[in-house]
């Protein structure tokens, strides 16, 4: 008789509590919901991200501009050093690449093509 009692209030005991939500359920919708890519970013992410919002490009991720390449609108490439090496596909269909360097200064001329390149000093951003 005692074991029967014991088991029935038990029973009610167990199936009267309803289940609680789980933890991040109730963060989530107490904090206001849920965070947004801005909020959860880090490192990397986040500078990349409010960088974009100021409309600057830190890591050189979009397409550069486009340049006519002659002598008054020459090509402009980024360099922490006073030279680099660069390549350029003198025509559109064509295979080989025409490697040469590229001294702080003046523009320069590609020695096939005739475009004009231009180096520019660049600062990392960290």
């Amino acid at each position: 008789m005692a074991g029967r009692r014991f088991i029935r209030s038990a029973a009610r005991v167990i199936y009267s509590r309803r289940p609680l939500p789980p933890q991040h359920v109730i963060r989530g919708l107490a904090s206001g919901g849920i965070p947004s890519d801005e909020e959860q970013a880090t490192g990397l992410e986040k500078i990349v991200l409010q960088a974009a919002k100021k409309g600057t490009d830190p890591f050189n991720i979009l397409k550069p501009n486009e340049y006519a390449g002659s002598k008054e609108d020459p090509h402009i490439v980024p360099s922490i050093t006073n030279k680099r090496i660069i390549g350029c596909i003198c025509e559109e269909d064509n295979t080989a690449v025409v490697w040469f360097w590229l001294h702080q200064g003046e523009a320069q001329r590609c020695p096939s093509c005739g475009a004009y390149y231009k180096l520019v000093s660049h600062e990392l951003p960290h």
